[in-house]
């Protein structure tokens, strides 16, 4: 049985970008490849600088990892800072640390700048624990998010139930500076944005094969060509043909709605909004959307072997969570992949003289994205490596790529099928 094609955020929008097919002009000052978070904030600080820019996006604007996210808005990455300073040294760990810390900002501003219409909800995220282990862990992000001078919170469990609405959780780490949105209209939104500064974005537009021609770089389109002085490879987790291929180890990303619950349950769980996930090895998610639909979702590939043990567990996990929801049906579901690094760290990666590669957000696109795509404006503009704040490696090599893949998928499917052999897991 298949799922995945069933995708909430594009069966929700309202307002769907067009792009062109094909290139209105074939020579540019930039030109980026891949129309997701990265791509787009790139594309619209590009345009807003003055520059020409041409978006090559192979499906549609949002089709990858940016119309399949969960829309959490999180400050910083999964890696906690103290681990960040350990493994990149103390000055360029700070600078990334404060830089992401400072995404959710950059996110909104530009939505509230350019009227991006995304069910944008600034209410915070709740990263919830259901155990005393996990609490030690929450205790420990909060102390180090403390020390950087974050407004966060650690919730006791009376406080934390009241605002998510269920018994199971012991704590939770509850950060104001985070929020939810729409995360394929926030995609198409910044599409628009980037539209209108005058940059042209290219749906519909593989890129068959790029190469370094007279000191400008060609990609080779089905319909033409184009050409740029810069190249910027935005693709993350979704890759191209006829270009060096990014290394990562692909993780599969799963999630599941429901159709908009009654007034009497929302006004129960999770009546202010936030988005939630949780310490469990293999990590867990549950939000709203804007219209009161119940998302579930964790690792895991819907389209693999695991599909219908992946089902199975959601199903479990939601009369969990929310007994009085026990019995409600699932209306979508879909499948997203993550490109992680094994340090869960992002990459800023040499193509070639005035081309660059950037991924590895390792499951936190949004607020990175949009951040590491405005940092790679800045990189056009300026022509440094300190443009990012992290260093632009010459190459990335990630060992065991199809073993850690399997390692994710396998233990995801274990963990899935035990939980769903143990009554209220």
């Amino acid at each position: 049985m298949q799922f995945g094609e069933e995708n909430l955020w594009k069966a929700t929008l309202a307002n769907r970008f067009e792009g062109s097919v094909a290139p209105h002009n074939d020579i540019f000052d930039v030109i980026v490849i891949g129309g997701g978070f990265t791509g787009l904030s790139a594309a619209l600080h590009i345009a807003l600088s003055g520059k020409t820019v041409c978006v090559l996006e192979a499906k549609t604007i949002g089709h990858g990892g940016s119309g399949r996210n969960v829309g959490y808005v999180n400050a910083g990455l999964w890696t906690p800072p103290d681990e960040v300073e350990e493994i990149l040294g103390k000055e360029v760990g700070i600078r990334l640390n404060a830089e992401l810390a400072n995404g959710p900002e950059t996110v909104f501003d530009l939505i509230e700048k350019h009227q991006i219409q995304c069910d944008a909800v600034r209410q915070a995220t709740l990263h919830c624990s259901e155990t005393q282990h996990g609490l030690k862990q929450l205790q420990s992000r909060y102390d180090q998010q403390i020390a950087r001078g974050a407004p966060v919170r650690l919730l006791d469990r009376k406080e934390t139930c009241e605002k998510i609405g269920s018994e199971r959780f012991v704590g939770a780490l509850w950060d104001p500076r985070a929020g939810t949105i729409h995360p394929l209209a926030y995609a198409q939104g910044l599409a628009r944005a980037a539209h209108q500064a005058g940059a042209v974005i290219l749906e519909h537009a593989p890129a068959q094969s790029v190469r370094r021609e007279n000191g400008r770089w060609s990609v080779n389109l089905p319909s033409g060509s184009v050409s740029a002085e810069k190249l910027i490879q935005a693709t993350n987790a979704y890759g191209i043909e006829g270009a060096r291929k990014n290394e990562f180890i692909p993780v599969y990303y799963f999630q599941f709605a429901t159709e908009p619950l009654s007034d009497t349950h929302r006004r129960r769980i999770l009546a202010g909004g936030e988005g939630c996930w949780d310490c469990a090895t293999v990590m867990s998610s549950f939000r709203l959307d804007g219209e009161g639909r119940l998302l579930i979702g964790a690792v895991g590939n819907l389209n693999g072997f695991g599909g219908r043990i992946h089902k199975a567990w959601a199903k479990r996990k939601m009369a969990s969570l929310f007994p009085e929801l026990a019995g409600v049906d699932f209306a979508y579901s879909w499948c997203g992949r993550i490109a992680f690094t094994s340090d869960h760290l992002p990459r800023v990666v040499y193509l070639g003289e005035n081309a660059i590669s950037i991924f590895g957000y390792s499951g936190r696109g949004i607020s990175p994205g949009t951040v590491f795509g405005k940092c790679a404006a800045d990189w056009v503009m300026e022509g440094s490596q300190d443009a990012f704040p992290i260093p632009i490696a010459n190459s990335h090599h990630e060992p065991f790529i199809a073993t850690k893949s399997l390692y994710y998928e396998f233990g995801a499917v274990a963990t899935h099928f035990i939980s769903n052999r143990v009554v209220g897991f």
